[in-house]
């Protein structure tokens, strides 16, 4: 320290004798004018060896707001078809993800088909949201189409509709044909855009898309909140970039949403009492018209179908795995000709459908699936109506892989075994006693286990890491949770566990399993949680770690006060048997021989849903910490007017178990 000013004494001394820090008498003239600036007042860069052009521009919506657009054109592009993706996600982001002169490694990402845009030439279109990252205007999550629990001018697809309308007037490269694609909120754009679509819009491919908040997708499921949203939330909403970034002090979920309370109490921790789509989630907790004039599917139901749509759902999507199939369910009605809709239905997790899709967890699947989805499904599709003169593409209206059997099959409709249009039969499978599971009908009975909101169930293995878009190949990683071996979780004396004798021929269902519980709780609200599982040999030789495994089928949640209307919270009847009847998630799965089907039925699923207090409350947001009481549970086996789970068994399975 001391040597330190003594040489800042000397060096002052130095400079004060040279006139460098003598400070100018009054009325001295002298100035000191800056070192010219280096940086110009304009660059524009070279670009060398680019095969791609990446230009920005702000489209002016009818309104005068402003939307933020990245376009990335190919060089030498002439009469190229535009695909557009539209985003909260920042543009600028998915559209420039390296420094890369080459096209197809430059948008290599999320929400992003590199390798088709490349082959294909087509322009890349990529946009803010309005009121996100260079988008000038209001966000409002998922904003509703106008006249749905809108009551302004504009709306999502407003906003695409003119920016179509700029597109096609302003890039002289195009051919004035646009498709539009998109993953998750993203896809929520793309299945929009097909509501009072521009003319020059002529496919959409909504992939994984958010249709419904409160049913299946994202916010609740059948009720139960997905309380492992809230950071993603929380991030969304506070900020225009969204960055300002959830923090904690904890290593495992389970703990920091334990010791907070309630969702409402954590959300209140963390001052998301001042973010507008929070204060909508906690003020409705039912499925009431503020969810239901909104939801996509029943909207989309009510308009023409105009643009030809291929809808692609993830059998394991940890996210939304509800609402394309809803949306499905709504249209393929009304298409009998298959004209304007198309499914196709893959081995995936949420938003897979970019990356080498060859394996997901520890399940291999044989192939990369979603290479062959790209190039042999998705391809075709997007020229034949995007590209001159291209020709039509050669696609079944569905197009499912069967997992277990690990193979595509080529359907006309949904659910179905065979081209011809094999429907499944549904079959009633059966809890009975002694942990047994299958099509006898089951000695009268029942089974108990008492539910602890103070030791919840785990969702996954603890410590349970927060939610994010993280690596799928860590063990910790939200991505894949779905598929986790689900063992553990039957050794808990709150989990009750049927499960089937050993398999002698392939059992295949497809379709949506559909749940009755005859179920009492000591307490006046309850959660029930099922499982459908594929329970592995003891022995896999090809893979001995997968001996035992026991896969997750199909898995949900229900949150028994809507058992009379999803609209109408009703206390339970404390100790009185009452049916319970919900579907699980769209399955297309073949139970190989040497297996079991197994089913699993708890009360909670925690952190990823908040607890049920199991004593009624108006508003489980509210919930005080006396509220949550343990209760007995007890599921009731009797004959044909019990428990039971009603599997879509497809022709040529076992029947008889």
């Amino acid at each position: 320290m001391k040597t330190t000013m003594r040489t800042l004494l000397r060096i002052g001394a130095i400079a004060l004798a040279a006139g460098v820090l003598a400070t100018p008498a009054v009325g001295d003239e002298r100035t000191y004018p800056n070192l010219p600036t280096e940086i110009p007042s304009h660059f524009t860069p070279t670009n060398p060896g680019f095969d791609y052009e990446r230009r920005t521009v702000d489209i002016p919506m009818r309104d005068g707001v402003k939307l933020h657009t990245v376009i990335v054109v190919p060089k030498g592009a002439k009469h190229a078809g535009i695909l557009l993706t539209r985003t909260p996600y920042g543009a600028d982001g998915m559209g420039h993800r390296t420094d890369s002169p080459h096209l197809d490694t430059m948008l290599r990402g999320y929400d992003n088909p590199a390798d088709i845009v490349a082959q294909d030439g087509y322009i890349r279109v990529i946009q803010d949201i309005r009121g996100k990252n260079g988008s000038e205007g209001d966000f409002v999550m998922n904003r509703p189409p106008i006249g749905h629990g809108n009551p302004t001018d504009i709306d999502e697809s407003s906003d695409i509709y003119d920016t179509i309308d700029w597109l096609v007037k302003n890039v002289p490269e195009s051919n004035g044909k646009v498709g539009i694609i998109g993953i998750s909120y993203d896809g929520f754009e793309a299945m929009i855009a097909t509501i009072r679509p521009h003319p020059a819009l002529k496919v959409a491919v909504p992939i994984n898309p958010m249709i419904d908040g409160w049913m299946g997708d994202d916010w609740f499921h059948r009720g139960a909140f997905r309380q492992q949203m809230i950071p993603y939330i929380y991030g969304m909403v506070n900020s225009r970039q969204s960055n300002i970034g959830w923090t904690t002090g904890y290593r495992d979920d389970y703990d920091l949403y334990l010791k907070g309370g309630s969702a409402g109490d954590i959300g209140r921790a963390y001052g998301m009492e001042a973010l507008g789509f929070w204060q909508k989630v906690l003020a409705h907790p039912a499925y009431d018209s503020f969810w239901s004039e909104q939801a996509l599917d029943r909207i989309a139901a009510k308009e023409p179908m105009t643009v030809p749509t291929m809808l692609v759902h993830s059998l394991w999507d940890q996210e939304d795995n509800y609402g394309d199939m809803a949306v499905y369910r709504a249209l393929a009605p009304r298409d009998p000709n298959h004209e304007k809709l198309w499914l196709v239905l893959g081995p995936w997790r949420h938003a897979k459908t970019w990356e080498n899709a060859s394996r997901i967890g520890a399940i291999e699947l044989g192939s990369d699936t979603g290479k062959t989805f790209r190039q042999t499904m998705l391809r075709p599709f997007l020229a034949q109506y995007l590209k001159d003169g291209a020709p039509k593409a050669d696609i079944a209206p569905v197009n499912a892989f069967v997992t277990g059997e690990n193979t595509w099959r080529k359907l006309d409709t949904w659910p179905s075994s065979c081209r011809a249009g094999c429907a499944p039969t549904m079959q009633r499978w059966y809890v009975q006693a002694d942990g047994g599971f299958g099509t006898g009908e089951p000695v009268s009975g029942s089974d108990d286990y008492v539910s602890d909101p103070a030791k919840p169930v785990p969702y996954r293995v603890r410590p349970i890491q927060s939610w994010s878009h993280g690596v799928a190949d860590r063990e910790d990683s939200w991505p894949e949770w779905l598929v986790d071996d689900q063992r553990q979780f039957a050794t808990r004396t709150d989990v009750l566990t049927y499960e089937s004798p050993v398999l002698d021929r392939p059992l295949g269902v497809s379709g949506e399993p559909l749940v009755h519980l005859l179920a009492s709780t000591s307490g006046t609200d309850s959660d029930w949680v099922v499982k459908l599982i594929d329970v592995y040999p003891d022995e896999v030789e090809e893979k001995p770690s997968m001996g035992g495994y026991e896969l997750p089928v199909a898995m949900e949640i229900f949150r028994g006060r809507y058992r009379q209307g999803y609209d109408k919270p009703m206390a339970l009847t404390p100790g009185k048997p009452l049916d319970y009847r919900f579907p699980l998630p769209t399955v297309n799965h073949v139970f190989q021989p040497g297996h079991r089907v197994m089913v699993q039925i708890q009360s909670s699923w925690f952190p990823l849903y908040d607890r049920n207090p199991q004593t009624f409350v108006p508003n489980i947001f509210n919930a005080k910490p006396g509220d949550y009481r343990k209760a007995t549970q007890r599921i009731v086996r009797d004959g044909r007017h019990g428990t039971w789970i009603e599997l879509p068994v497809t022709q040529g399975s076992s029947s008889e178990r």
